[in-house]
């Protein structure tokens, strides 16, 4: 009986063909979903994830990175005290609004980071070049992201004022778009010059790398010394290795704020409405055959003979349906990155993804199993 589901789907593709496409259309909305949720969120940590620090140092309940407040110079002090810590550079955010050279329409909001312009820098290292760095110790030099020079009006090589300041865009790169508002790299020279007068000498955060980088051990026992009691003297801070202050800033962004609450109850409208389609889909399958089903039933085949061919028609729907939406989510995906659209997936996302297209494939297998009931040996009476 199982061979006959395989054959019934070769020989009659064309009833499976929708189908198919049902499935593969609910992996294409879950995945460009889940790309999109990952990519808009993601860029919440984007000064985490584009930067080679193993710990971060900052104010005490910060909940995300641009929530970040100064904190004291003696903080650096105790970081490098550490036997485990190899090198500690200063973090700072400022907040400010752009005006084009012109000042023409309204102000733009930016974050600013100021950022040590050394080649071995652990700030945005895996964004930025030597040479782009070398170009932000020039006076005023800013670097922007090349979605966000039509939004600020200014383009490369272009002049603005920052917060009443003068700066020029010297590059623009991918990569650095924010959730909420422009980011704009800068020296620490420059960026402390775009400071109120009322802001300290600390710096919003100070990173470390350890001595051996990317040492989850290492990163947990550093953590446990610099947090212990007895660092009160340095003032009030705390630190989080680089994997948990993304995700915090990641989580904070996603199930704090109205904007996360929409986006994850886009996903599960995606994911019903993938699960409907696909299962009426099924359902008209198995409505289509129902006088070979009942002819079957006539001839001595069980209820649940065919209730495994109708699974195993379901499971090698969800196969091609599978194959096919993960072709057209990958397409889709990289034109959307070709056109700075904020998505991103990686290879957890992807399988949890097509298992759940799986999964809804077999539910509405179960479901589409239903139609059985109606094919009883009488109806060929009929």
């Amino acid at each position: 009986m199982i061979a006959l589901a395989r054959k019934t789907i070769v020989h009659e593709w064309r009833r499976f063909v929708p189908a198919v496409f049902a499935v593969g259309f609910s992996g294409v909305l879950l995945a460009v979903q889940a790309g999109l949720v990952m990519g808009i969120f993601g860029s919440a940590a984007v000064y985490v994830t584009a930067s080679s620090a193993d710990l971060w140092a900052g104010y005490p309940g910060t909940q995300s990175v641009n929530f970040g407040r100064d904190i004291g110079p003696d903080v650096e002090m105790r970081l490098r005290m550490d036997p485990a810590v190899a090198e500690v550079e200063p973090y700072l955010w400022v907040e400010g609004d752009w005006y084009n050279q012109q000042r023409s329409g309204g102000g733009v909001p930016v974050f600013v980071s100021g950022i040590r312009t050394g080649p071995d820098a652990m700030m945005f290292s895996r964004l930025l070049t030597p040479r782009l760095r070398q170009q932000l110790r020039e006076p005023g030099a800013v670097i922007v992201d090349r979605a966000d020079t039509q939004q600020l009006g200014t383009p490369v090589g272009g002049s603005a004022w920052l917060n009443g300041q003068h700066v020029q865009v010297v590059a623009a790169i991918t990569g650095l778009r924010a959730l909420g508002g422009v980011n704009v790299l800068a020296s620490p020279d420059t960026a402390r010059r775009l400071q109120s007068n009322e802001a300290g000498a600390g710096s919003t955060y100070f990173v470390a790398r350890l001595r051996e980088p990317g040492d989850p051990a290492q990163a947990a026992a550093a953590k446990g010394r610099l947090t212990a009691s007895g660092n009160a003297s340095f003032g009030p801070f705390t630190v989080w290795s680089a994997d948990e202050f993304a995700r915090r800033s990641q989580l904070y962004w996603m199930f704090d704020t109205g904007a996360g609450i929409a986006v994850l109850f886009m996903a599960a409208i995606v994911c019903l409405v993938g699960a409907v389609v696909t299962s009426q889909s099924l359902m008209a399958v198995v409505a289509g055959s129902a006088r070979e089903y009942a002819m079957l039933n006539a001839l001595g085949a069980s209820l649940l003979s065919l209730s495994r061919v109708v699974l195993e028609q379901a499971c090698w729907i969800g196969g091609l349906g599978l194959v096919l939406g993960g072709l057209t989510s990958g397409l889709l995906l990289w034109l959307a990155a070709q056109y700075d659209v904020p998505v991103d997936m990686n290879l957890p996302v992807a399988l949890g993804c097509a298992a759940l297209v799986a999964s809804l494939a077999l539910a509405s297998g179960l479901v589409a199993i239903r139609g059985l009931l109606r094919a009883e040996p009488a109806m060929l009476l009929r």
